[in-house]
């Protein structure tokens, strides 16, 4: 996007986004935010991945002025369609512009591939060149310059009637001029003459060059150009999956009480401040609001990130999006529409997007001198020679040959082939790339910013410890608190019963009975048949007397203390003080109980991956400092640094942050003058993946977070963090020595070609020389060895 970063609007101008079309670079954006900005009061920011404008103007002005004044440029521009008036008339379908963008580069691709290859090939190898040969190649040719690089030639004739130059406008005049001079060699020439070969010499001559055709230069030049626009065009297609995520997060209908708390089923955007809905076990939650009555558990990963879900009841403020994982709820709407959380989350992904300024591709940078330069360059050289009396043909074979070394095939290629190479090698090993632009900011990152859950910890709840009271056999507690568990659909329960069932390897004892309660813990009597024998009670070891196999029931309570205070069981000291151990390291303690004696406490926590901690050592390797963010506790917080290796210092652990506040918590961190990559997994991840230099998102968290980071580790494996800037920035490495070169050979020929001493033949050689010297430098990149064994 542009980085023209306009002044600060004020409070009291209206605010519209706009629809912009025909931009082909980042210096397009950038055209259209001055034109816009000249506008007296206006202040616009043109995002360029998204090819929207936000435009902030006064009321003076309209927006039409803001259009005319778009158009006025060269590009187009329109108002996005409006919402639909009620929720029973949908808006009519828009077509999807970016989608058919790409679909149309497609087809040019494909087309021109099966024309262009013939050509490349008959031009380059003399003992393929048959009678009429050059006809054929005439043929495939005009179709691809004509039509194929239709996209191209409109570009530059809109830069060149603003008085400006693109890479399009070199491309353009390049391919034009190849055509034109071999049209001329053919019709007026000998090129076209039966039998006629096409030599592959790269001694200089001092011929007019009438002989010699370029077709395969214009051809190739064009396929290779579209080829890079196919490719940045896809990368941008998927720039706004992470808002489309996002909103698809909430609820499509909810079911509204009416004054006789009747039920009614309606589209949620029918919702307004004050009115109650239900939402039931397994439903999402329409919108914010505050529960009026029923008490349940809110799984929030989806918005926090975070794998312990939320007891609610009556009066518990509740966010739209969540997921009711208990009882029923009604619930009082408080916030609607573009003011819920989730909305605002959106808001701010999109506003990150905008304020994170895409570094513009180095042959764009570069271009915006080479350009105009070749071309008085090539001017020059036309004039010259005409000048000094040679033939026009002469004259002419010169400028061409200028133009023709000038053409960027090899600058083209530069950067997509570098990218093809290295993002698949990426994708071999877990990592995805998504532009050029990403690379720049592997290069200069100093800090990396890690979510804990889903990111350094697994993501899900599991047993850690158990502590018994005195003769009590862990096995025994775990058995007997797993059955009951075993009931339970919350996340700790699950825990619990998981962990039970796989230590005990076979199948826990019914429970009869079973009692729910929330925010408390579960009850419950469990029944298991006791072998024959002599039976030890631990709490009161008085041997019983041997009998029967019989089947004995406990009556059991699994949860927290004020489950137990309830039922008048008392817990023990050691018991107590190993709850307390527990919860300092963060850890959730349950407390387990039978037949009116506490017999253990069971520890449940988030455990670390065990790659967590060799993946730091790899990010300090890297020179980059480490820093853990996470929304769960300090102790939580300052336990899992201390295990994977992070300075436990403030500067280092920032705990206890909301969702909405992470964003500040990156941008803290870039104020200090850090260069911050942001590493997460949660909904509550995207805007500060968005807002970070460098976003790294884990393929294993929400569709939100994958989409807002600018790389994506599909392995779910922190280390890949290690790979991916490695990679990152062994490609950035490549593309700027495939530039380097492009420019070097195409550079270094302009004298000759401008002397008259090299021939377009020779240029033509020459950058297919360059061409193949970057595809080979880009092949390099398949060999990139992962730190993972």
């Amino acid at each position: 996007m542009s980085t023209v970063t306009p002044e600060r609007p004020e409070a009291d101008l209206q605010r519209v986004e706009l629809l912009i079309g025909g931009m082909t670079c980042a210096s397009c954006a950038n055209r259209v935010e001055r034109k816009l900005n000249k506008l007296d009061g206006v202040a616009a920011t043109v995002n360029y991945a998204t090819e929207k404008a936000e435009v902030h103007y006064p009321d003076a002005l309209g927006t039409d002025d803001l259009v005319a004044a778009v158009q006025a440029a060269g590009y187009r521009a329109e108002l996005p369609p409006p919402p639909p008036s009620s929720a029973d008339e949908p808006a009519d379908p828009v077509p999807d512009r970016a989608e058919i963008h790409v679909q149309d580069l497609k087809q040019r691709v494909v087309v021109c591939a099966l024309l262009a290859v013939p050509v490349v090939v008959l031009s380059m190898v003399p003992a393929l060149q048959f009678t009429y040969w050059q006809w054929i190649c005439l043929t495939l040719t005009a179709p691809v310059v004509v039509w194929g690089a239709w996209p191209i030639h409109r570009a530059a004739a809109t830069t060149l009637r603003h008085g400006s130059a693109s890479m399009d406008t070199l491309v353009s005049l390049g391919t034009l001029a190849a055509l034109a001079w071999s049209l001329y060699a053919l019709l007026l020439g000998t090129a076209g003459t039966p039998g006629m070969t096409h030599p592959f010499s790269l001694t200089a001559s001092g011929m007019d060059g009438s002989g010699q055709i370029y077709l395969e230069v214009a051809a190739g030049v064009t396929l290779f150009i579209l080829l890079g626009r196919y490719a940045e065009a896809r990368s941008k297609r998927r720039a706004g999956a992470a808002l489309r995520a996002l909103m698809e997060l909430g609820a499509k209908d909810v079911s509204v009480l009416d004054g006789n708390d009747r039920e009614e089923r309606v589209p949620v955007d029918r919702l307004a401040v004050g009115d109650r809905f239900v939402v039931r076990p397994g439903e999402k939650v329409a919108t914010d609001g505050v529960v009026v009555s029923g008490t349940s558990a809110l799984d929030v990963s989806m918005l926090t990130g975070e794998s312990v879900p939320v007891e609610v009841g009556e009066g518990s403020p509740v966010t739209g999006g969540c997921v009711n994982a208990g009882g029923r709820l009604v619930v009082r709407a408080t916030r609607i529409g573009a003011d819920t959380r989730l909305a605002r989350m959106a808001q701010r992904v999109e506003q990150a997007q905008n304020g994170k300024a895409a570094v513009q591709r180095l042959a764009d940078r570069v271009s915006g001198v080479f350009v105009p330069i070749v071309i008085v360059i090539a001017a020059g050289t036309l004039g010259f020679w005409l000048g000094s009396g040679a033939p026009a043909a002469q004259a002419f074979t010169a400028a061409v040959a200028v133009l023709i070394i000038a053409c960027p095939c090899a600058l083209g290629l530069a950067t997509p082939t570098a990218l093809l190479v290295g993002t698949g090698r990426g994708a071999q090993l877990g990592i995805l790339i998504k532009g050029p632009e990403v690379l720049e900011s592997t290069k200069a990152i100093d800090t990396v910013v890690l979510d804990k859950t889903g990111t350094i910890t697994r993501g899900e709840l599991s047993l850690v410890s158990v502590h018994t009271g005195y003769g009590q056999d862990e096995t025994e507690a775990l058995r007997i608190a797993g059955a009951v568990e075993n009931g339970s659909e919350h996340p700790v329960g699950r825990a619990i019963a998981a962990a039970a069932r796989e230590r005990t390897g076979e199948d826990l004892p019914g429970v009869a009975q079973f009692e729910n309660r929330p925010g408390l813990g579960v009850a419950g009597i469990v029944s298991e048949l006791r072998e024959a024998g002599p039976v030890t009670d631990p709490v009161e070891p008085v041997p019983t007397a041997a009998r029967e196999d019989t089947v004995v029931t406990h009556a059991v309570l699994v949860g927290r203390p004020a489950l137990l205070a309830e039922h008048d069981v008392e817990i023990p000291e050691g018991l107590r003080a190993a709850q307390a151990e527990a919860e300092e390291a963060g850890h959730t303690a349950v407390v387990v109980a039978w037949d009116g004696h506490a017999r253990a406490v069971l520890a449940v926590a988030d455990t670390v991956k065990e790659t967590s901690a060799e993946a730091i050592r790899g990010l300090r390797d890297l020179g980059l400092t480490p820093v853990l963010l996470t929304g769960d506790n300090a102790a939580v917080a300052r336990t899992v640094a201390a295990e994977v290796g992070i300075d436990p210092g403030p500067d280092t652990v920032i705990a206890e942050v909301l969702p909405e506040d992470k964003v500040a918590a990156v941008e803290r961190l870039q104020a200090q003058g850090r260069v911050v990559a942001m590493v997460g997994d949660g909904v509550n991840d995207a805007a500060a993946l968005a807002t970070a230099d460098l976003g790294l998102s884990m393929g294993t968290g929400t569709d939100v977070a994958i989409e807002a980071g600018d790389l994506t580790l599909v392995r779910g494996d922190l280390r890949a963090a290690v790979d991916a800037i490695r990679l990152s920035r062994r490609t950035l490495a490549v593309i700027r020595g495939n530039l380097f070169w492009a420019f070097a050979y195409n550079v270094a020929a302009l004298p000759l070609a401008a002397a008259g001493l090299l021939n377009p033949m020779i240029a033509g050689a020459a950058m297919a020389f360059s061409s193949v010297f970057v595809v080979t430098n880009s092949l390099r990149l398949r060999r990139f060895r992962s730190t993972v064994g």
